[in-house]
């Protein structure tokens, strides 16, 4: 892709969207008032700039999920990643199972699957920051809700949210008896069992709630190389206490401790399941098989808990905030990489159906299959990390022109992985390799809105953080030690670096019904240091701080008495010192890289429409337009040879190929999310509903580089729900199906050995019983 052509294209997707933009604000400012109907649309309330505000208020984009739309996602056992979709702009994927997600907003993520990786998206759950991919897994139970907020979030959230912020508030104690418990049974024996309750400890003065949640899952995939043994399976547990003591009307204190238990199966990685020159799945994928000779049947296990403690002071005009948290997680992931069988030194016959080859592997011949394996790989990687975090806030809170707030925030982390370098080689190793990362943070913040008039708003908000990384490398595998170890690989690294972030935004109330705002803002996500691959003897990785500038403008409105609610927004940004990971490839790395700029451009569509107070429609779209601009930036494509790279060569070493101008990896070019519920009345008190609920992906392009084999388009997934609810009993029955359509959606690529690759969840129908009390 030359540099003109691009630079013109650029432009031209500019004027284009600008002129969008512009017919759509034009059409909904000139949306003509119906006659007030009985329903309406409910009210939606945001605490994206650390106040209780009314979604429509705030300026920036946010897509809010709740309620019935939350438990539809979650009712077959999903994990987190079943986010992924239902609000536009938001991709999900994992190649470490139920532990470890990567999150992607408006085109921005991490590809890297180890678990010391950093993100650009920020995980928020209860106004406390988890850090660690572990720590973002934590299961979703008992929500009030999810707010997605998209675009850089530096000013109150700090570093690492360039792309932006899941944002999680779970149901608080009140003093009202209240509660749910409710369980599903479906296919492969999956189950999901889940319970909450909260009541008046002591009337008026202590609350309290206690959550609890179950999932498991039976082995339901045959490892047909295995003797007939099978994997899949899950189990997990998880439970939330909380207490809320409020001896007086100027102060509450909310102390809330969360547990994690999981022992599952690792992600599926299944061999030479793209042929070459194609992009479908072929003839040796069986979602229902595998054939593995390696990996222990892929387990997972990990353990975690988290303490915070939310303080809250009112006084005459202000209110200070302390919020102190600590959070811990330990576990394994272990898996076979290649997805398939490899013997060396034999020929054995495989399976009837399956295709073979006959390879050279370190020079010795072997048979594989499914296909060529040029590299056996089984791996096993494990995390112990634990994080401190401490945040201050002053914030007014009177009713005046000018509203504020300041605040200092200190986060420390420690981390060490641990990584079984033999585990290809089935040597069973006395002493693992182990890393260990340490982060230290500190900022200050302050954020004020003033309005100009009646109408018009302008809010303004600075943050300075100052991030300290130390690396080092505690123990090497002791057949490393025996065969000699080069000691530069042992030298620790330390990073730091200060940084400001800024934004500025104006929201101009053009009726009680509708809003237009702008806003521009800077955000960085902070230094990376890479460090896995000296388990194979490669030296670590520095990334430097990556810095955005991002402008954005919207519009929101609540249209025809309230029944329908439409929220649009197009952006552009760039990103200075890109961080971005080479994995995989030929040379079969880890490495973190900066790519000189990456651009983006963009819009989101948010419609609510309660078409009839039976009816109610929500659909979502987005598009984002991804480039990487370094004419410099190299990689090492594909190194099984069975990939057709589309990249040009580069001049200064034929092994690899330039990717200047690629777009974003894994970045969805466009997002679409549709839920339709209609209900019928039964008797005064009952009503029969349906629910469906859809997501849509357009072209993404997996790797750093770009190859035939390895882009998806088209992919889908639906969901279906059938119920009936009676609301004085609060007894709710639902059939229910996920993945309706049994897609077989490729959610990720292994390319150093072979074309492995790794889908989404099966298909599964199951019925649901719940009780809801109180309230």
């Amino acid at each position: 892709m030359c540099g003109s052509g691009t630079t013109n294209n650029k432009r031209s997707l500019k004027l284009a969207l600008n002129g969008t933009l512009a017919l759509a604000l034009t059409g909904f400012l000139a949306a003509p008032a119906v006659a007030q109907m009985e329903g309406i649309l409910e009210e939606i309330v945001v605490t994206a700039q650390k106040r209780e505000e009314s979604l429509q208020e705030v300026p920036i984009s946010i897509a809010t999920t709740s309620g019935e739309s939350l438990n539809a996602m979650f009712s077959g056992g999903e994990d987190v990643l079943a986010l992924s979709g239902r609000v536009p702009g938001l991709y999900a994927e994992s190649s470490n199972g139920r532990s470890a997600p990567r999150f992607y907003l408006r085109g921005l993520g991490n590809i890297d699957f180890d678990l010391a990786a950093s993100q650009p998206v920020s995980f928020v759950m209860d106004e406390v920051v988890l850090e660690n991919v572990v720590l973002k897994s934590f299961p979703l139970f008992d929500v009030a809700n999810i707010e997605v907020i998209r675009g850089p979030q530096g000013t109150l959230f700090g570093r690492n949210t360039t792309a932006g912020i899941i944002k999680v508030n779970t149901r608080r104690p009140e003093h009202e008896t209240s509660g749910y418990i409710k369980g599903s049974y479906a296919t492969h024996a999956t189950t999901n069992l889940e319970a909450a309750a909260g009541t008046s400890l002591i009337d008026g003065t202590l609350a309290g709630r206690v959550s609890v949640l179950h999932r498991s899952r039976d082995d339901w995939i045959t490892n047909a190389n295995g003797g007939g043994e099978s994997l899949g399976q899950y189990e997990e547990s998880a439970g939330r206490v909380q207490l809320l003591w409020t001896p007086t009307d100027r102060f509450s204190a909310l102390l809330s401790h969360q547990n994690r238990s999981l022992d599952g199966t690792s992600s599926i990685f299944r061999a030479n399941v793209f042929t070459t020159g194609n992009d479908s799945l072929n003839q040796n994928y069986d979602r229902e098989t595998v054939y593995y000779d390696g990996g222990d049947n892929n387990p997972q296990e990990y353990q975690s808990h988290g303490t915070t403690l939310n303080m809250t002071w009112d006084f005459d005009n202000a209110s200070f905030n302390s919020i102190t948290s600590y959070q811990q997680a330990d576990g394994f992931s272990r898996g076979d990489i290649d997805g398939g069988v490899v013997n060396i030194g034999s020929t054995p016959t495989p399976p009837a159906g399956i295709t073979f080859a006959d390879v050279l592997i370190f020079g010795d011949p072997a048979r594989t299959w499914p296909g060529p394996i040029f590299t056996p790989s089984v791996t096993q990687d494990g995390a112990d990390t634990d994080q401190f975090t401490q945040e201050f806030r002053l914030a007014s809170n009177t009713d005046g022109r000018f509203s504020w707030q300041i605040g200092a925030f200190f986060f420390r982390s420690d981390l060490i992985v641990t990584t079984d370098s033999f585990a290809s080689f089935g040597f069973v190793d006395v002493q693992d390799t182990k890393i260990q990362q340490e982060n230290r943070t500190w900022a200050l913040f302050g954020q004020g809105s003033y309005d100009l008039t009646d109408n018009l708003t302008l809010t303004a908000g600075v943050r300075y953080t100052d991030d300290e990384k130390d690396f080092q490398v505690l123990q090497f595998g002791q057949l490393w030690l025996d065969l000699g170890i080069p000691t530069f690989l042992a030298d620790p690294i330390n990073v730091d670096d200060g940084q400001a972030s800024w934004e500025v935004a104006l929201n101009w109330a053009v009726s009680d019904e509708s809003a237009l705002y702008a806003r521009v803002a800077n955000g960085f996500r902070a230094q990376t240091i890479q460090g896995r691959d000296v388990a194979f003897l490669e030296t670590p990785t520095v990334a430097r701080p990556e810095t955005i500038n991002s402008i954005e403008a919207g519009y929101k409105a609540d249209l025809f008495d309230n029944r329908l609610r439409v929220n649009v927004a197009a952006f552009a940004y760039e990103v200075d010192d890109m961080q971005l990971s080479i994995i995989g490839g030929a040379t079969n790395t880890n490495q973190v890289v900066n790519s000189d700029k990456g651009e983006a451009i963009g819009f989101e569509v948010d419609l609510d429409w309660l078409i009839t107070d039976r009816l109610l429609l929500s659909l979502g779209t987005s598009f984002n337009d991804t480039e990487l601009n370094d004419p410099n930036l190299a990689t090492a494509p594909c190194g099984s040879g069975l990939c057709t790279p589309l990249d040009p060569e580069n001049p200064s070493n034929p092994a690899t190929v330039l990717v200047d101008g690629n777009p974003f990896p894994r970045a969805p070019e466009t997002t679409t999310n549709l839920s339709l519920r209609y209900s019928v009345p039964v008797g005064a008190n009952s009503e029969l509903y349906v629910f469906t609920d859809w997501a849509w992906y357009g072209e993404i392009n997996m790797p750093l580089y770009e190859a035939v084999e390895f882009k998806t388009d088209g992919q889908f997934e639906g969901g279906l729900r059938l119920g009936y609810r009676n609301f004085d009993s609060g007894w709710e029955v639902a059939a229910f199906g996920r993945n309706i359509t049994d897609e077989d959606n490729t959610l990720g690529f292994v390319d150093f050995s072979n074309n492995t690759g790794f889908v989404n969840e099966p298909r599964v129908w199951g019925l649901e019983v719940s009780y809801e009390f109180g309230d």
